[in-house]
């Protein structure tokens, strides 16, 4: 049976390239036809159209390719999902020039160290953010509840929220605002979230 490359990139707003990932992919040696892609998806959402065709493509012997682990996910419990399901089919996982076989021990540990990795990274990212806004509202910066954002401050949060590492709820917390102002804020943005807002 013969053996296939399976590409996989993502990144996480509509205003980044692939184009970088999408020239690796195609220097570890995935034909053009066989990379699947995901544009203003982030890797914490499991659901990814293009993550899911490129899941639907491999078969048994076949190699799931991604330039890096946290094109794939940034979650530990999603990796190893996401391992798991490939070991289980046969198929071997390939992160930037390095193979990995979930189905043996020592692939599936260092599978394993690598999410764990790619979750403290962005667990990091989470925790430097909150506490850069805890330091701007101790030096009044930030005071306490207002009925309207500044522009910067509008601009800064619709970029987090971009990132996709903060829920609605984490972006009123840390603009003190209330929830039906971030989904007014996001909507002005041009209505970038899909969640339901009728009588906020």
């Amino acid at each position: 049976m013969t053996s296939t490359l399976i590409g996989y990139a993502r990144c996480s707003t509509d205003k980044q390239d692939l184009a970088a990932q999408h020239e690796a992919l195609l220097n570890l040696g995935v034909a053009p036809d066989r990379i699947y892609t995901d544009k203003g998806f982030t890797g914490t959402r499991r659901e990814r159209p293009g993550l899911d065709q490129a899941l639907a493509a491999v078969r048994s012997g076949d190699t799931l390719v991604v330039p890096k682990l946290d094109r794939l996910a940034r979650s530990v419990p999603d990796a190893r999902a996401i391992g798991d399901d490939l070991a289980a089919r046969g198929v071997r996982l390939q992160l930037g020039a390095s193979v990995h076989d979930p189905a043996d021990p020592m692939g599936k540990l260092f599978f394993n160290i690598l999410a764990t990795f790619a979750e403290f990274e962005a667990d990091l990212i989470r925790m430097r953010t909150r506490e850069g806004m805890a330091v701007a509202r101790a030096k009044g910066k930030l005071r306490g509840k207002k009925p309207k954002l500044s522009d910067r401050q509008h601009q800064e949060l619709c970029k987090m929220h971009g990132t996709g590492d903060y829920s609605i709820s984490d972006l009123a917390d840390l603009f003190s605002i209330s929830r039906p102002t971030v989904y007014r804020t996001l909507a002005r943005q041009g209505g970038a979230v899909a969640t339901n807002t009728a009588g906020s």
